[in-house]
C-alpha cells in the first residue's frame, strides 16, 4: 500500500510557497526586468511563443518561476534545477551559466531561422576589425578565416556550453514532480538558513545530507513518475524530516546555552575560563567523527 506524502512543517512551509519569499521585493524587480525582454503568454500567442521567466537562484539550484498575466504570484514552479553537491566550484558555474538571461535573437527575414543578436554583433564587429587588418596588410588568407570563425563561435558555442554544464544538473518539470521537489527543496532550505554562519559540524553535516537527499529525489523524478517512484521518494522525504528535526532540536538548544551563558554574571577568571570552553566545544563540533 502507497503512503500518502507528508507536507513540510509549518515553521519550514514559508520557504518556496512563492518566489523570493525572503525578499519580496526581488520578484518585482526580476519580472520587470524580464518583461522588458519578453511578453507575458496569452491567447495571442502561438505554439511557438516562450513564457516570461524569472530564475530564483539558491545555493541548491534554483527554482524558475512563470510571469503571469494577471499580476498575482505564482504559487509552483515551472521548473526546479538541483546541481550536483559533488563540486562547489562547478555548481557556482553552472548555477551562472544556467539561470543566465535569455538570449536576444534576430530574425534573419530573407531566410527562415534566427541569429543570436551576440553573434550578429560579433559578425558585424569582426568585419570591420578584418577589413581594417587587411589594409593594414594582414593576409586575406589568415583575416577571412577568423572572420568567419568568430560568428559561428557566437552562435553555437553556448549551445555546446549549456549541454557540458546541463551534466552537473538535475531539471524536474510536471505539475506532480514539481509540486514534491518543491516540499523538499523547503524543507533543505530551512536547513542551509540554520547552518548558515554557523561553526557547528551537525548543521554543515546536515546540509550536505539534505543536498544529496534533493540530488535523488531531482534524479528519480526525473527518470520516473511519481507513483513508480514513490517508495524511494518517501524515504527520502522521511530522512529529511528527521534532518530538520534534529537541526531544529540544534538550534534551539545552542540559543538556549547561549542565553543562559549571557544571563549569569561572570567574574574576569570566569569569562576566560568560558571563552575557552566554548572555542574547545566549536573546535570539537568541527571535527568529523569517525567510525570503526
Amino acid at each position: 500500500m502507497t503512503q500518502t506524502l507528508r507536507t513540510p512543517p509549518h515553521t519550514a512551509a514559508a520557504h518556496h510557497k512563492r518566489p523570493f519569499t525572503r525578499d519580496p521585493g526581488q520578484w518585482e524587480k526580476e519580472s520587470n526586468r524580464a518583461l522588458r525582454t519578453g511578453h507575458v503568454r496569452d491567447s495571442t500567442c502561438s505554439a511557438a511563443c516562450q513564457p516570461v521567466l524569472v530564475h530564483e537562484r539558491t545555493a541548491w539550484g534554483w527554482l524558475t518561476w512563470t510571469v503571469p498575466g494577471d499580476g498575482t504570484l505564482p504559487e509552483v514552479p515551472q521548473q526546479i534545477g538541483v546541481l550536483t553537491p559533488a563540486s562547489p566550484h562547478t555548481r557556482r558555474l553552472a548555477l551562472r551559466w544556467l539561470t543566465r538571461r535569455p538570449a536576444q535573437r534576430v530574425a534573419l527575414d530573407p531566410v527562415p531561422g534566427s541569429l543570436r543578436f551576440s553573434a550578429a554583433a560579433v559578425a558585424l564587429m569582426t568585419v570591420v576589425v578584418g577589413l581594417l587588418a587587411i589594409c593594414q596588410g594582414v593576409p586575406v588568407d589568415v583575416a577571412l578565416p577568423a572572420m568567419l570563425l568568430a560568428p559561428l563561435l557566437a552562435e553555437y558555442l553556448p549551445g555546446r556550453l549549456d549541454a557540458r554544464a546541463d551534466e552537473h544538473v538535475r531539471k524536474v518539470e510536471g505539475d506532480g514532480a514539481v509540486r514534491y521537489l518543491q516540499r523538499l527543496a523547503t524543507l533543505h532550505t530551512s536547513l542551509v538558513q540554520a547552518a548558515a554562519g554557523s561553526d557547528r559540524y551537525e548543521l554543515r553535516r546536515s546540509v550536505e545530507v539534505g543536498h544529496n537527499l534533493l540530488w535523488d529525489a531531482a534524479d528519480m523524478l526525473q527518470t520516473h513518475d511519481t507513483l513508480s517512484a514513490s517508495e524511494g521518494l518517501i524515504t527520502r522525504e522521511r530522512l529529511m524530516f528527521q534532518l530538520a528535526d534534529q537541526v531544529a532540536q540544534i538550534t534551539e538548544r545552542t540559543a538556549h546555552e547561549e542565553t543562559a551563558d549571557a544571563d549569569q554574571p561572570v567574574s574576569p577568571a570566569g569569562y576566560w575560563a568560558r571563552t575557552g570552553r566554548s572555542s574547545a566545544r566549536r573546535h570539537l563540533a568541527a571535527r568529523p567523527t569517525h567510525h570503526r
